[in-house]
C-alpha cells in the first residue's frame, strides 16, 4: 500500500511540473511529443519487458489509432474523448485478431511475425485511397492534443500500468516471462495472460497515435513504419527490460536528444546510434535492468527496494 502511494503520488507530482511550469511554444511541443511517446514506450514495454515476447511493429497500432481517432473527428464530428477511446478499441480489436494465430509463436518467430503484420496495416492505410487518403496523408485534424491534455493521459494511463503491474496480471506476465513452463505449473494461464498483455499493449499505443495525430494535425502512413516500431523497441531495451520507470527514462531521454539535436537532422540518427551503442556495451541491460528507479533508493530499514529486504 505504501509502495502504491508513493509511486502514484510522485507520478502526479511530475504530472502537475511538466503541465504548469511555464514553458515557450517550443518547450511545449517537446513535453507534448514527450507524454505521447511515454504512453507508446509503455505500450511495448508490458508485451516485450514483462511478457518477454520481443515485437517490431507496434507502430502499426499507433498508425490504427491515429487514423480512426482522424476520421471520426473530421468526416463524421466525433468529439475527439470518444474518437480518442475509440482509436484505442479498434487497435485491441485488431491485436486481438492478430494474437490469436501469431501468439503461438515466440522467440524471434514472432518479432519476424511482427514485422510483416505492421507493414501489412501500414500498406493497407497507404494504399486505401477512398478512405484513408493514402500516401497523401489525412489533413485538417483538430489540434486538441495540448500540453494539459497530453499529460494528462500521460498521468493516467502511467498510474494504471504501474498498478497493473502490481497486480496478479503483472505476476503472472514476469512469471511467464522469466518461464512459461514452471509459471504454468503453478497455475498461471500463461497463453490468456499474454493475450492480456498484448491487448493492453495495443491500447495504450492506439491511444498515443490518436494524441499524435490531435498534435500533428496531420498524420500519413509513412510515420508509422518500421523505423517507428523499431525506435519504440529501442527505447524499452534502452530503459532496461522488466523496468517500467526505465522505459519511461529512456523514451524521455531519446525524446530530449532527437529534439534538441534537430537542427542537425542529418546527425540526429548517428547520435541516436551511438547512443544506444554506448548503452548496450557499458550497461547490456539497459539504464536500470530489470529494476525500478525506487529500487535504487537508500532506506532507513537498510534495505534497497520495497518489501524485498536485500541488505545495502
Amino acid at each position: 500500500m505504501k509502495k502504491s502511494l508513493f509511486i502514484n503520488a510522485g507520478i502526479i507530482a511530475l504530472s502537475l511540473g511538466l503541465a504548469f511550469y511555464p514553458l515557450g511554444g517550443y518547450q511545449e511541443g517537446i513535453v507534448i511529443l514527450l507524454c505521447i511517446n511515454c504512453v507508446a514506450a509503455m505500450g511495448v514495454s508490458i508485451l516485450t519487458g514483462f511478457t518477454g515476447i520481443f515485437t517490431l511493429g507496434h507502430a502499426a497500432y499507433m498508425a490504427l489509432g491515429a487514423y480512426t481517432t482522424a476520421i471520426l473527428t473530421v468526416r463524421y464530428g466525433v468529439h475527439w474523448l470518444p474518437a480518442l477511446l475509440a482509436g484505442g478499441l479498434i487497435a485491441i480489436l485488431v491485436a486481438w485478431l492478430i494474437g490469436v494465430p501469431t501468439l503461438r509463436l515466440t522467440g524471434d518467430y514472432y518479432a519476424i511475425a511482427s514485422i510483416g503484420l505492421g507493414e501489412a496495416i501500414r500498406l493497407i492505410l497507404e494504399n486505401w485511397q477512398s478512405f484513408t487518403r493514402g500516401a497523401r496523408g489525412f489533413p485538417g485534424i483538430d489540434p486538441y492534443t495540448t500540453r494539459g491534455l497530453a499529460v494528462a493521459m500521460f498521468a493516467v494511463l502511467t498510474i494504471l500500468m504501474f498498478n497493473l503491474l502490481d497486480s496478479r496480471l503483472g505476476r503472472e506476465l514476469r512469471a511467464s516471462r522469466d518461464d512459461d513452463v514452471a509459471a504454468s505449473l503453478l497455475g498461471f494461464n500463461t497463453p490468456h495472460s499474454r493475450m492480456k498483455a498484448l491487448l493492453i499493449s495495443a491500447f495504450y499505443c492506439g491511444i498515443a497515435g490518436g494524441l499524435l495525430g490531435g498534435y500533428m494535425s496531420f498524420i500519413q502512413p509513412s510515420m508509422f513504419d518500421m523505423m517507428k516500431s523499431t525506435e519504440l523497441t529501442a527505447v524499452v531495451v534502452f530503459g532496461g527490460l522488466g523496468s517500467m520507470t526505465g522505459t519511461l527514462l529512456g523514451s524521455a531521454a531519446i525524446t530530449l536528444i532527437m529534439e534538441y539535436f534537430r537542427d542537425i537532422s542529418q546527425y540526429r540518427m548517428l547520435i541516436y546510434g551511438l547512443l544506444l551503442v554506448v548503452i548496450m556495451v557499458f550497461r547490456p541491460e539497459g539504464l536500470l535492468g530489470n529494476r525500478e528507479i525506487w529500487d535504487f533508493l537508500p532506506h532507513r530499514s537498510g534495505t534497497h527496494s520495497f518489501g524485498k529486504g536485500r541488505r545495502s
